[in-house]
Parts: structure tokens; C-alpha cells; sequence
């Protein structure tokens, strides 16, 4: 059990501090690069896990299209959004109100699935808004808004989204798999975004913070983190397997106070505990659909 536990602490840490590493990559490496580099590398390294695991990457024909809207909605959409949320936005604020995923799945599942609101569910929903009262309330006077918050909430509507999507028409395929072919999508569409909106780099990063960014968020917050959660989901309910997500807004609120400098306001702390309180509320009322594996940022 305590091993288990451990497992589920070094998730949490794996995905809050991926939010520290995404800012420091972008310090040099623009969005959509950022993205197509970690995603192509991240793919690679998961098809050959797959492959060392002697699993099977083989999807039915039939399922590409609902494994293809997820991919773009929970994984590519998602990321993108939260890499340009830390662009005007502080690290700490954008991933609080990332993690909103989880009302915002309760929201959507109540529209598409008809899973009513029970009680669990209605206290989750009105903790997680009143910490965007707590959060966006004292920016709004000081005129602190600024369109990074809104990108980190749209971030978390698509993870959500993807989630209900994957609920309501499941892939015949085994998470790993999933999770695998959903990053190569992503990888696909972010290089197409990078050739568009950005071109094809031409320098390498010169600061060495870019460079431990950009390992971490391949090696650590996605390939490391994808391969723990399966293992953890193997070994324990998903209720608890969760408690792990829940840790990630306040491990990437304090990675942020103590690698990059920022300080969270008494509000920004308000707003952490009132939504991460509304996540535990949701996650822990019913099983959920396992996050796949670009999630944390």
C-alpha cells in the first residue's frame, strides 16, 4: 500500500512540476515548436515501450475516428492552450484554472451522457466556481486579466470534452495504446501548426534551463507520467489512482514560487484550495476516464 501511495505522490509531482518545465522551454522555443518536438519525441518513446511490452499498437478501423477527436481535443487542443496560457498568464494561475477539467467534464457528461447532478457533483460545481470568483474577481479590479487565464480555462474545456467523448464512444484498445497513438496525432497536428504559424527552427536553445525544460516535459512529464499512471490504474481503484491529478495545481503553484520566482497572491491560494477541493469532490464521486498522457501541460 505504501508503495502504492508513493507511486501516486511521484505522479503528482511528475505532472505539477511539467508545469515549471513548459515555462522555462517557452522561454526560447515558441508554442507550436515546443509542442511538435515533445510530442514527436514522446510518441517515440512510447512506441517503444509498447513494442519492448510486446503489445500491440493496433487499433479497430472503426474506432480511428472517435480515437482521432479525442487525440485532437485531450491532447493536442489541450496542450496548445496551455502552452499559450503561460505566454501572458503566471504559471501558478494557469495551472489552477487548467484544472478545472473535472467540472467541466461534470457539465458536459450531464449534456452528452445525462449523468445527473448528485450531490457530490453539485458541491464540486459550486467550489469550482466560486475559485474563479477567488481567482478572477480581485484581477478583474486591478485590471490583471489578461488572455492567458482564458486560454488555461479553455485548455481544461477540452481536456473535458475529450473525456466525455472517449466515455460515451469508447476505443477498443488498451490505455497505452491509446494514449500512444493519441500523442502521434498530436505530434502530426502541432508540426503542421509549427510550419504554419511559427516556420521551421532555425537556431538551437542557448540557455541550459530551455534545454532541462524541454527534457523534462518529454522525458519526465509525459513519457514517465503516461507509464506511471497505467501502472498505478493497474494496481488500484481509479478513485484513488486520481488522488494524484489532484496534486498537480498545488505541487505546479508552489514549483512555480520556488523555481521561477512567482508569488501567488492570498487570492491565488483561495482560488487553489476552493477548486482543488471541487476537483476531489467530482473525481471522487464516480470512476472517471483515465487522462491521457499530454495532459498536465
Amino acid at each position: 500500500m505504501i508503495r502504492n501511495l508513493l507511486l501516486v505522490a511521484s505522479l503528482g509531482l511528475c505532472w505539477g512540476f511539467n508545469w515549471v518545465a513548459v515555462k522555462l522551454a517557452l522561454a526560447e522555443i515558441p508554442p507550436w515548436t515546443l509542442r511538435a518536438v515533445g510530442f514527436s519525441l514522446a510518441t517515440a518513446i512510447m512506441f517503444g515501450v509498447l513494442f519492448a511490452t510486446g503489445t500491440s499498437p493496433r487499433v479497430p478501423r472503426r474506432h480511428w475516428f472517435r480515437l482521432a477527436i479525442v487525440g485532437v481535443l485531450s491532447i493536442a487542443a489541450y496542450n496548445i492552450f496551455s502552452a499559450f496560457a503561460q505566454l501572458t498568464a503566471t504559471t501558478s494561475r494557469a495551472a489552477v484554472l487548467s484544472y478545472m477539467m473535472p467540472i467541466w467534464a461534470v457539465i458536459f457528461a450531464r449534456i452528452v451522457l445525462g449523468e445527473p447532478f448528485d450531490r457530490r457533483r453539485q458541491i464540486g460545481l459550486a467550489l469550482g466556481g466560486a475559485g474563479l470568483i477567488a481567482l478572477g474577481l480581485p484581477l478583474l479590479r486591478s485590471g490583471e486579466l489578461s488572455i492567458g487565464l482564458l486560454f488555461a480555462i479553455l485548455s481544461g474545456v477540452f481536456w473535458a470534452m475529450g473525456s466525455v467523448v472517449l466515455k460515451r464512444w469508447p476505443v477498443d484498445a488498451s490505455a497505452p495504446v491509446i494514449t500512444t497513438w493519441q500523442l502521434g496525432l498530436a505530434a502530426i497536428l502541432t508540426g503542421i501548426g509549427m510550419l504554419i504559424f511559427e516556420g521551421v527552427p532555425t537556431a538551437l536553445p542557448q540557455l541550459p534551463s530551455t534545454w532541462a525544460g524541454l527534457a523534462y516535459n518529454v522525458l519526465i512529464g509525459q513519457a514517465l507520467a503516461s507509464t506511471l499512471w497505467f501502472v498505478i490504474l493497474g494496481r488500484m481503484p481509479a478513485g484513488i489512482a486520481t488522488i494524484g491529478s489532484l496534486l498537480v495545481p498545488g505541487v505546479g503553484v508552489i514549483g512555480a514560487t520556488l523555481i521561477l520566482g512567482e508569488r501567488p497572491t492570498m487570492w491565488d491560494w483561495l482560488g487553489l484550495l476552493l477548486i482543488v477541493a471541487a476537483a476531489a469532490s467530482v473525481l471522487l464521486a464516480r470512476p472517471v476516464v483515465p487522462p491521457a498522457a499530454g495532459k498536465p501541460a
